[in-house]
């Protein structure tokens, strides 16, 4: 009987090691090594791989239509016509976390963004950002191992991470501070010449 359970022991530490080996054990998010090891949804609900996006730098912000920083997608979409032929890539996430300002259906959502902004960057599924629910990219955002310069919850809609080419965050900025802001621009051209 000892030699049984020995046995089967042994060979279940043997295929956790082999499992987690091959990546098939779960992590959290604090142990992901970059942004670009997420998938997410689109707006149109396809699976999009972050890894598409490795090698550019990437701007990631919780968006929301009914925010009195919505006027906001327009400088976004700025930014994403001035950059993009450059290497920079937006990507808006809507979330209805902060005074349920994102009610919409994605079909809704997707609409408002094109009708009013133009909107032409990349737009995902609707997400929680912050609290217990919220979704592993934004727990590795917002975490103190994986962001230990700008750790914290999400305060608001539009809060902006900007990502270098490797996946890394190189930058958090408050609602508050405008798309198209010197502060952001300048992180923005920085990133953008390293290679």
């Amino acid at each position: 009987m000892t030699k049984r359970v020995t046995l089967s022991f042994a060979a279940a530490l043997i295929l956790i090691v082999s499992a987690a080996a091959v990546g098939n054990v779960n992590t959290t998010a604090t142990e992901m090594a970059g942004v670009f090891e997420f998938t997410m949804k689109s707006l149109d609900g396809e699976s999009v791989d972050l890894e598409r996006y490795r090698g550019t730098v990437v701007l990631i912000v919780n968006v929301a239509s009914e925010c009195g920083y919505t006027y906001q997608y327009e400088g976004l979409q700025n930014l994403h016509e001035k950059y993009a032929d450059q290497g920079l890539a937006v990507l808006g996430f809507p979330s209805n976390d902060f005074g349920r300002q994102e009610p919409g259906s994605a079909a809704e959502i997707q609409d408002f963004c094109e009708r009013n902004f133009g909107v032409e960057f990349d737009m995902f599924a609707k997400i929680v950002v912050r609290g217990p629910n919220k979704v592993p990219l934004y727990d590795y955002l917002t975490s103190s191992a994986t962001n230990p310069g700008s750790p914290g919850e999400v305060e608001w809609n539009f809060e902006k991470f900007l990502i270098g080419r490797d996946g890394e965050i190189i930058g958090r900025f408050r609602s508050a501070v405008e798309p198209e802001s010197r502060q952001i621009t300048q992180a923005i051209d920085s990133a953008l010449a390293s290679r």
